[in-house]
């Protein structure tokens, strides 16, 4: 079978900028490139932090996100894909820095098989975050 590897995830939100304002802050990320997708209707940024990339589109008259995708539980009884995850060393000395810089976190795990937790971004998006545990 024909070898691949992860390339990207990616989030709609209503302010393009807000949110790269966001993740620069939030998370550290920073803006790789920008683009347009006119038949979307879309302006793009695809930002980086390391080898990581996460693209954000803004969308004209996109739909909201709704409720019940903004916590980590009920959007588990939707259909469709759930969210990007990333792993940290220290989840702990994570969520220090990420409250500190005002982040909004939805859901911590901390269990014998691992530690984790969602944060929602500007726009409620969820993103998760993981310790693995030491193997």
């Amino acid at each position: 079978m024909m070898d691949f590897r992860f390339h990207h995830g990616a989030v709609n939100v209503p302010d393009l900028e807000q949110a790269l304002q966001w993740y620069h802050d939030v998370l550290g990320f920073d803006v790789e490139r920008r683009f347009e997708i006119p038949p979307a209707n879309a302006r793009v940024a695809m930002v980086r932090k390391g080898p990581l990339r996460f693209e954000i589109f803004e969308t004209t008259q996109a739909n909201p996100l709704p409720d019940e995708r903004r916590m980590p539980i009920s959007d588990l009884q939707t259909h469709g894909n759930k969210h990007v995850a990333f792993q940290v060393d220290d989840l702990e000395e994570f969520l220090l820095a990420v409250e500190a810089k005002g982040a909004d976190v939805a859901f911590v795990v901390r269990e014998a098989f691992g530690k984790g937790c969602f944060l929602r971004d500007c726009a409620g998006n969820l993103i998760e975050f993981v310790e693995e545990p030491n193997q």
